[in-house]
């Protein structure tokens, strides 16, 4: 059933039940990860203060996310995805169990943690992708990405902070056994939400390899595919590099929390933005903008690097990601629904999706680590950076090319 709904838009949006309750999951799921999932990265780093063992970490994270999605597709496709999502849920949920129990000892247990961490990502985004897909329609899809983008932003203002302020006051590291725990409650709450989604079945075989073949003779999914690498390449460093080089530069967890306060705060405002202002029309022309703008971005910190350089690089890398994020998932939806076979094979291109996204990061991640074993790991660092950098901007250049009906 579907009812008009009005939260801070402007204009009324005709929602339904399912479409609120994959809101309060990707809530409770954003405010777990903010909570914890960057000062996993540090956690690590106390432990190591080693970039190979937190590039491993998250390498572990991108090869098994991909190759789990492949299994909750063919789970999908045999049972009902609000079960694939449960199991996303239940194993982000024993990654941080996990890192409760082995707790000092966790950095020699990085690949095995990673591992936890990208099937519970696997199964996870896979339901949560594939639900979204089912649930939202093209009038409702952009306020689904902007009002799940809000949600995300404001866990990300809150979570860090209050995060790196337990664990710069606690004493002998329990700040972080009491923030793993939060997030692990969380997730048992994510759970529970899951339980009350209405069940979409699904029958068939799981055809993979034939949606990858579709790149052949339909432009539009081979230039969002490729699009997506180039997301990956930028991904897959950023991620953790960044958090790092704000926690060197303090020596404080709660300065990384107040670094993502301040990233996330402009991030919130900004997707109000984006959400009342991008329309389908709009769509390539934000993209090419904000992904300069990210690009740019890069050259506040690559060659100097401090505390108040970094957080000039979050105010300006807040307020552009969501004018890019808005319409690059919308138009990526689009795309797949407007592809052959959408209805029955829908399961199949979020999973070649997936696929090529994750390859990106798998790229970056790689390289990285075979940049500082051959070179000395604070030059090269900043020569990556602005390599991989330029993916969300080279974006605009495959997007462009792509042509909808709607359009």
């Amino acid at each position: 059933m579907r009812k008009p709904i009005n939260l801070l838009l402007g204009n009324k949006i005709e929602v339904n039940r399912d479409l609120l309750l994959l809101l309060v999951i990707g809530g409770l799921y954003s405010l777990a990860i903010f909570l914890s999932n960057t000062f996993v990265n540090i956690y690590l780093w106390r432990q190591s203060n080693d970039y190979l063992a937190i590039a491993l970490y998250n390498l572990s994270i991108y090869i098994m996310q991909p190759l789990t999605f492949v299994v909750a597709g063919r789970i999908a496709k045999k049972l009902d995805r609000t079960i694939v999502l449960r199991l996303g849920v239940s194993f982000l949920a024993l990654f941080f169990l996990t890192v409760l129990i082995v707790g000092g000892q966790a950095a020699q247990f990085n690949i095995l943690l990673g591992s936890l961490l990208g099937i519970g990502y696997g199964f996870y985004w896979l339901a949560f992708n594939v639900l979204t897909f089912e649930i939202t329609e093209p009038d409702t899809r952009d306020f689904f990405n902007g009002f799940l983008g809000l949600m995300q932003s404001f866990a990300g203002m809150i979570g860090p902070v209050l995060a790196g302020y337990v664990i710069s006051v606690a004493t002998n590291k329990t700040g972080y056994t009491i923030i793993f725990s939060l997030s692990f409650g969380l997730f048992i709450c994510a759970v529970v939400s899951s339980f009350f989604l209405k069940k979409r079945p699904a029958d068939g075989d799981f055809f993979f390899r034939k949606v990858l073949k579709f790149r052949k003779t339909n432009k539009n999914w081979r230039n969002i595919l490729s699009a997506h690498i180039l997301q990956g390449l930028r991904e897959g460093v950023f991620i953790f590099v960044i958090s790092i080089w704000v926690f060197v530069a303090t020596g404080s967890e709660f300065a990384l929390g107040k670094f993502n306060l301040v990233l996330s705060g402009c991030s919130f405002f900004s997707y109000y933005l984006a959400t009342r202002i991008i329309k389908p029309h709009f769509r390539k022309r934000a993209i090419l903008i904000a992904g300069l703008n990210l690009f740019a971005a890069i050259g506040l910190i690559v060659f100097q690097v401090n505390y108040t350089t970094l957080l000039v690089y979050g105010f300006f890398i807040g307020l552009s990601y969501p004018f890019f994020t808005v319409p690059y998932v919308s138009l990526t939806y689009d795309v797949i629904g407007m592809s052959e076979g959408a209805r029955e094979l829908r399961i199949e291109y979020i999973v070649v999706r997936e696929f090529f996204l994750n390859a990106g990061r798998i790229i970056s991640v790689s390289l990285f680590i075979l940049a500082t074993q051959l070179f000395v790991i604070d030059q090269v660092i900043p020569y990556l950076l602005l390599s991989f950098g330029a993916g969300h901007f080279l974006i605009y250049f495959f997007v462009r090319k792509i042509q909808l009906v709607s359009e």
